[in-house]
């Protein structure tokens, strides 16, 4: 397995696996989505993605980790975890000062354990 920064990876590619990760296709005009960000991280084996994580950003100081995915078929390896410690990584080299991530309940216990601490945040639904 190969960790790839900024990889930005094809529809063609990225296509079959954001379908088996999150059960709907990929993001319309995804390659956009990614040129506006601080940067993005990938997971591979061979040449097939099997991990992804964005990082945006607010154009200053604060990046956010978006999209942490593994392929199913890849999971429980540390794969998740190399992903956002690159992350990590990036933000910071290229010039965050705080990393962003917000999740679902289940998934406090892998945050956590990727170093991220506890905050109070507000949320409005707006769909």
């Amino acid at each position: 397995m190969e960790i790839k920064v900024d990889p930005f990876p094809s529809n063609l590619d990225i296509s079959p696996f954001w379908l088996a990760v999150w059960g709907n296709p990929v993001p319309p005009r995804f390659a956009d989505i990614l040129s506006r960000s601080l940067g993005h991280v990938g997971a591979y084996e061979g040449t097939k993605i099997i991990g992804f994580v964005n990082v945006a950003w607010d154009g200053g100081v604060h990046a956010f980790i978006l999209d942490t995915c593994v392929h199913p078929g890849f999971r429980r390896q540390g794969i998740a975890t190399r992903l956002v410690r690159e992350a990590e990584s990036l933000a910071r080299l290229r010039g965050a000062r705080w990393l962003h991530v917000d999740f679902e309940p289940h998934l406090e216990e892998f945050y956590r354990g990727c170093g991220f601490g506890p905050t109070t945040a507000g949320l409005i639904k707006l769909q």
